[in-house]
């Protein structure tokens, strides 16, 4: 796996602080995906929004059926995502 470098929570200012923070109030904690994106938070926060929507809104997929087909495309992909 490629190495990247991540800013941890301790040094992130500004709107990387607020994307960890928002992190941490829904999962409890800052997964290794949004890291890797921490040093260009403006792309990480357009990454997290699409994902936002894909996901959790209108669409005519149930949210399961968005996960199943997330679940197999990651599979498939071998991602531990």
């Amino acid at each position: 796996m490629a190495w990247i470098r991540q800013i941890p929570y301790e040094e992130s200012t500004g709107l990387l602080r607020r994307i960890y923070d928002e992190a941490l109030g829904r999962a409890g904690r800052i997964w290794k995906i949004v890291k890797v994106g921490s040093l260009r938070p403006r792309t990480l926060q357009a990454a997290m929004q699409f994902y936002q929507e894909s996901m959790h809104g209108p669409s005519d997929l149930t949210r399961v059926q968005r996960e199943m087909l997330a679940t197999v495309v990651s599979a498939e992909l071998a991602c531990p995502y």
